[in-house]
């Protein structure tokens, strides 16, 4: 029994230690690395002494196990290390325009300042991990500062995206009145509903361009289902967050909300398309596949999409990791060609601006993070969001660059992409100056 505690507790350090960047041990980041080693080290030293080694049958292999803990530990740092070197070295003007279709999270912002200051990324996103023990004036300074950095770049002012829905996802408060979600609305009478809901889009969009956010990642058009809560739901919540059950309700809140965000100065985001109220599990850890026929969705979860993205060229749209059997079995939205390109640009005429849900989910990873980020390229997706665990730009952006240089990337979609990006005219800090007659 002794050995089985040392064989197994040996693999699992040893597994831990190759993947500690890994986003799953994004919170323990800083200190896993040390800690994992020590574990190592100290296991192997008490593994070695007599009593114990003879306990477990004194087996080389065991030794030789512990001995890769912290070996696989300090490797795995070093593959990281060498790889941002790499990416922070680069300076092919194909780096920079690669560079701008990056959205990504940082905890303190040296992290960022290289990136933004030599256009390797094109935003960032700010959470709660930003604010912790301080106000939302010393934020609203240190996006200023990032700014500062491309003006003297002479780089365009970066995307700075937040998550800001109202109520349960209101990632920036209390630093940030917490006001309700646009769900709160739905069961008001159809006048006074819609204008409630320009009035808290207006609310929030006034909010965030006070501290420098841009781009709102709200509102959330996903349909409300009737179905038993699932116990491993722990992200998503789409049933606490969703608008109705009624998809000419959602489109009239969301569509309401959304101007009231542009009339705000800051760009809305319609989310999470194909819509994750079909959605049987929580993409953020698990694979989905929405089984509908497209004839359905068309006149149901899409529909609110059409509604907002027509009613307001300033909304986005964020792409999410669900599978559409009937129109791309193979892949999540996020990165089929078939549901961008076809469906979203060709079908739909969709050309404004497109945004994954986060890259670092579990069905992203699954699939290939490298080979993900590509194919969204490929598909037509102009922004790729790494919010949760920004230093998984490193291995997205050689995977990307590798890709550039081995002409794998589409050069008709980049170019499109890239137009849209310079013709988007995301709001900066002058643009939200004018637009608030400052």
């Amino acid at each position: 029994m002794r050995a089985f505690v040392w064989w197994v507790g040996g693999l699992l350090l040893a597994l831990a230690g190759a993947n500690i960047h890994d986003p799953y041990l994004t919170p323990v980041k800083g200190w896993s690395l040390p800690v994992i080693a020590a574990a190592g080290l100290c296991g192997l030293l008490v593994l070695r002494r007599p009593p114990l080694r003879k306990g477990v049958g004194g087996r080389p292999a065991l030794v030789l196990l512990w001995l890769a803990v912290p070996l696989c530990t300090v490797g795995a740092e070093a593959v990281f290390q060498i790889r941002k070197a790499h990416v922070l070295a680069m300076q092919d003007p194909l780096a920079a325009g690669l560079g701008r279709h990056f959205i990504v999270g940082y905890r303190g912002v040296a992290e960022v300042e290289a990136l933004a200051a030599r256009g390797l990324i094109g935003g960032v996103f700010v959470s709660r991990h930003n604010l912790a023990g301080r106000s939302a004036e010393e934020l609203r300074d240190e996006i200023g500062h990032l700014q500062e950095i491309r003006r003297r770049a002479g780089l365009p002012p970066l995307v700075v995206a937040a998550d800001q829905e109202g109520g349960i996802v209101s990632r920036l408060s209390p630093w940030l009145p917490h006001r309700p979600a646009p769900a709160s609305l739905a069961g008001l009478p159809a006048e006074e509903r819609r204008a409630a809901a320009r009035a808290l889009g207006q609310a929030h969009g006034r909010d965030l361009q006070s501290i420098g956010v841009t781009v709102n990642l709200a509102p959330i058009l996903d349909l409300r289902r009737d179905r038993p809560p699932d116990p491993l739901d722990f992200h998503s919540l789409i049933s606490q967050r969703a608008i109705s059950d009624d998809p000419e309700v959602v489109a009239e809140v969301a569509a309401a909300y959304a101007r009231g965000v542009t009339d705000g100065g800051v760009r809305p985001t319609a989310k999470h398309f194909p819509g994750l109220g079909r959605a049987q599990s929580d993409t953020h850890h698990f694979r989905a596949v929405i089984g509908e026929p497209r004839e359905v969705l068309e006149a149901t979860d899409w529909l609110p999409f059409r509604r907002v993205l027509a009613g307001d060229p300033q909304t986005l749209l964020m792409v999410g990791h669900a599978i559409v059997a009937a129109v791309d079995p193979d892949r999540p939205a996020s990165h089929s060609r078939l549901l961008i390109d076809g469906v979203i640009r060709r079908d739909w005429g969709f050309d404004g601006l497109i945004v994954t849900d986060d890259m670092v989910m579990t069905p992203v990873y699954q699939y290939g993070l490298c080979r993900a980020v590509v194919e969204a390229l490929n598909a037509g997706v102009d922004l790729l969001l790494f919010a949760l665990d920004g230093s998984q730009f490193y291995r997205a952006m050689a995977c990307t660059m590798d890709a550039g240089k081995q002409d794998r990337l589409d050069r008709a979609m980049l170019a499109a992409s890239g137009s849209r990006l310079e013709g988007s005219a995301l709001p900066g800090p002058e643009s939200r100056d004018l637009a608030l007659g400052r």
